[in-house]
């Protein structure tokens, strides 16, 4: 199941010819990230752990422009835990006619301020992250 966000494209999303920004995608996908481990119950969970979810790789895919007014739809999925890293699929599709707009798959690590480099994903760690494929 996806968590989904909804953000309506406004003018300083735009590019000189009228199309949002290819770095505004990135915020837009942030923000859905984000969404998705508030709305699982996670952030609470990670701050009181001083834990950090932190991104080592996007590979995005653009199909098709999205231009002011579009109200775009992110779909955001936690589609893979591994022993050190994980992957969270999001789909950008537009809300009037579910055109894919642009995909991305996003690769992240959790950090702690109290050891140097990625943790294992294990124990009460990947429960949590097991909950958030849930939401």
């Amino acid at each position: 199941m996806a968590q989904t966000t909804e953000i309506k494209v406004r003018g300083y999303h735009l590019d000189l010819y009228g199309h949002v920004n290819n770095a505004r995608y990135l915020e837009f996908l942030e923000e859905a990230r984000w969404a998705l481990v508030d709305e699982s119950g996670g952030l609470e969970w990670f701050t009181n752990e001083r834990l950090a979810l932190v991104i080592s790789r996007v590979d995005i895919r653009y199909k098709r422009p999205a231009t002011m007014g579009d109200v775009l739809k992110i779909e955001t999925r936690l589609t893979y835990i591994g022993e050190k890293e994980g992957i969270i699929n999001q789909r950008i599709l537009r809300l009037d006619n579910d055109k894919l707009v642009a995909e991305a798959d996003v690769t992240f690590a959790v950090i702690s301020a109290k050891t140097p480099g990625a943790l294992p994903l294990d124990g009460e760690l990947a429960e949590r992250l097991q909950g958030m494929m849930h939401v």
